[in-house]
């Protein structure tokens, strides 16, 4: 199965025609002291590999939908999860 890409959003051409001058940094946050002391190291969630037979159907779709297909799926199932409680 080929993947399909999907289309960007950005439009290359006007980010293309930007000059530097032209782009405005003022609401970019200067990465000072100050940040870096509140700054707090978020690591991500410990994963556990498996093995799971799912149906072709909803491997297709959700790979149909471009990468990280499998985040995507746990996504879903901690939804699922969270509207169980």
């Amino acid at each position: 199965m080929q993947k399909k890409k999907r289309a960007s959003k950005t439009d290359w051409e006007k980010v293309d025609s930007i000059s530097e001058r032209e782009i405005k940094y003022s609401e970019i946050p200067e990465l000072n002291k100050r940040f870096w002391k509140e700054a707090e190291l978020v690591m991500p969630e410990n994963k556990t590999k498996v093995t799971i037979r799912l149906d072709n159907d909803v491997i297709n779709w959700f790979k149909s939908h471009g990468k990280g297909y499998q985040t995507k799926i746990n996504t879903v199932l901690k939804s699922y999860i969270q509207a169980q409680s």
